[in-house]
């Protein structure tokens, strides 16, 4: 079975009634970009491979991520990396906890503290590691975010309208940051949006639901 992130006939009902249906697959370091309006059950097929997928919802067809069927996994055990439009940063931690959250366990105190640094540097954040998150503006923010979830070195990484709320300039860059990293690293995206941009700058395969 191929790497990548398989979504081998799943369909989607909402309190019985058919939702959605997708048969796709996402090689490694590829972005597949899903499309449709308000209803149509985007959100609800990133819950579903996060294995978070809760009632009036029900699944058929299975989620594969590496080989490995994600049916069989807890939430905790997929190594599935959601970014959402809103940052959900950890109130009570400083900017540089709430990076460090996202960094596997291991490894000395400094290279953990040189990795946030970097990471900061990377997302043009140098120095706001002592920051309350609570300071910063929706784009800083967005880019905090961003970079936690790549820190935690996803295995699969899913979108759901990410850069809805950035600006045109901050969005173009973000886009960027996103996506080459995951070329880079391997990361097979699974993207929802409503914005035709987002797709393009992708590049990927684009699935249209509604």
């Amino acid at each position: 079975m191929p790497d990548g992130l398989i979504l081998d006939d799943v369909r989607i009902a909402r309190a019985g009634r058919p939702l959605l249906a997708i048969d796709a697959a996402v090689p490694p370091g590829e972005v597949l970009t899903v499309m449709g309006p308000s209803g149509v059950g985007k959100s609800t097929l990133l819950a579903f491979v996060m294995g978070d997928l809760r009632a009036p919802f029900t699944a058929t067809g299975r989620a594969i991520l590496d080989g490995r069927d994600l049916g069989d996994l807890p939430p905790e055990r997929r190594h599935v990396g959601l970014l959402y439009q809103d940052p959900l940063l950890f109130p009570h931690l400083d900017v540089a906890a709430n990076l460090a959250f996202g960094l596997p366990r291991g490894g000395g105190r400094s290279t953990r503290r040189e990795t946030v640094a970097a990471a900061l540097a990377e997302i043009g954040l140098e120095g706001y590691g002592p920051r309350d998150p609570a300071t910063l503006s929706g784009g800083q923010a967005a880019r905090v975010a961003l970079m936690r979830v790549l820190l935690s070195r996803p295995a699969a990484l899913l979108l759901d309208e990410p850069f809805g709320k950035l600006d045109a300039d901050l969005r173009a860059r973000t886009r960027a940051l996103v996506f080459d990293r995951a070329r880079a690293a391997g990361v097979p995206i699974l993207m929802v949006t409503h914005d035709a941009a987002d797709a393009e700058t992708a590049g990927g395969a684009v699935v249209t639901l509604g």
